[in-house]
């Protein structure tokens, strides 16, 4: 190699390493605004840097095997090419690559990011309605935490390298709660013996897609209620509740304050809303409100899993399905504490092993399962109690 090839070929090497201190984010909006203030908000972080930004999904799919971002803020419409149509291709573009939907909460854009999800996305951020709003504290800790999470995880599931911080607290700055390893060491409970009554789930990023998937493996004679906590805005909750019910073929419907449960139903918490279960005259009912956000988040799974313990006990039986941050790690110990059965989905087939990877890790977990197994497990577990 010449001299001049070895001058380039350092200045390459050297432009990689410093690309790799940072996490490579890629802003696809048609409102120069909007791409411009999403722009601010990532590269107020020290350890994000926006690539590029692009006006549609055409522009998008044209460069980004040339950038390789770690993640893609998609917006859904667009002109040329909406975002719906540019997902796959981005994909297939970069394998890997996590792409972070971005709408406005209307009941048209929750099902156009519902179907995204199904389609490879692995989350979505509620554009608010002003303008104004998108810079402002809440929206701004979701999609840092956000696109943090998702590009650490994809950097260490492709062993590339970069920053180490996977967790965020509130202000979106690095904590000492990260992701676990896929090869983290887990001590697995032994399930309960008893024959369970309800059946608890608590789901986060990648959670629409895998609680359609799991649902859909129930056994048809599967006749628990089901209790959802999924960590979603408010319409997103409405259609994702009416999604799970076409797939699942059961009756599927957010829950309702006061409303009494019903075997083989499915009640999802509203969005913004903590969902908690109560007995009242005898019956169980739906209890809802607005309290403080717990784990960042409204509703909360562990509030939810929390009242089905103290209900239930040694009768619960919950499943912790993918979901970025700890949400369900407290409240999971209660249950185990209660002899009840906690169930985790697995590293490998989690978008993010966030959620059930605290719970499996801490030793909460009875079974530590790919995706497709768990409802055949909760199934077998229903019709006759421990394995």
């Amino acid at each position: 190699m010449t001299s001049p090839q070895l001058e380039n070929a350092g200045r390459d090497q050297a432009a990689e390493d410093a690309s790799a201190q940072f996490y490579r984010v890629m802003v696809v909006d048609d409102s120069v605004v909007v791409r411009s203030m999403l722009t601010r908000i990532l590269e107020s972080d020290p350890e994000i840097k926006v690539v590029a930004s692009f006006v549609n999904g055409q522009q998008a799919v044209d460069n980004v095997g040339r950038l390789k971002p770690d993640v893609v803020v998609l917006d859904i419409e667009m002109p040329v090419m909406d975002g719906l149509t540019a997902l796959p291709k981005l994909i297939e573009a970069v394998p890997g690559l996590k792409v972070v939907m971005a709408s406005t909460l209307t009941r048209r854009n929750a099902e156009i990011s519902l179907q995204a999800l199904d389609r490879g996305a692995a989350d979505y951020v509620a554009k608010p309605e002003a303008r104004a709003d998108i810079s402002g504290g809440d929206f701004k800790q979701e999609l840092l935490r956000k696109v943090k999470v998702l590009a650490a995880v994809g950097r260490t599931r492709s062993k590339a390298p970069g920053p180490v911080s996977t967790g965020i607290k509130d202000d979106a700055k690095p904590s000492s709660t990260v992701v676990p390893q896929p090869d983290a060491p887990i001590s697995l409970q032994k399930p309960s013996t008893i024959q369970p009554q309800i059946l608890a789930i608590g789901s986060s990023t990648g959670g629409p897609k895998a609680l359609t998937e799991m649902l859909a493996t129930l056994d048809p004679a599967f006749n628990l209620p089901i209790v959802i906590a999924q960590h979603m805005p408010e319409t997103f909750t409405t259609m994702l509740a009416e999604h799970i019910g076409r797939v699942s073929d059961r009756p599927s419907k957010e829950g309702e304050h006061g409303e009494v449960l019903k075997p083989g139903h499915i009640y999802v918490a509203p969005g913004d809303y903590h969902m908690t279960l109560a007995r009242q005259d005898g019956e169980i009912v739906i209890q809802l409100d607005q309290g403080p956000r717990e784990n960042f988040c409204r509703p909360a799974v562990d509030r939810l899993f929390v009242s089905v313990a103290e209900l239930y006990g040694g009768k619960t039986l919950a499943v912790v399905l993918t979901g970025m941050g700890s949400d369900g790690l407290k409240s999971s110990e209660k249950i185990i504490a209660a002899k009840g059965t906690v169930v985790t989905q697995d590293a490998e087939t989690s978008v993010v092993w966030g959620m059930p990877g605290v719970v499996a890790t801490a030793g909460f977990s009875c079974a530590n399962l790919p995706l497709l197994e768990i409802g055949p497990y909760v199934s077998k577990m229903a019709a006759g109690g421990g394995q």
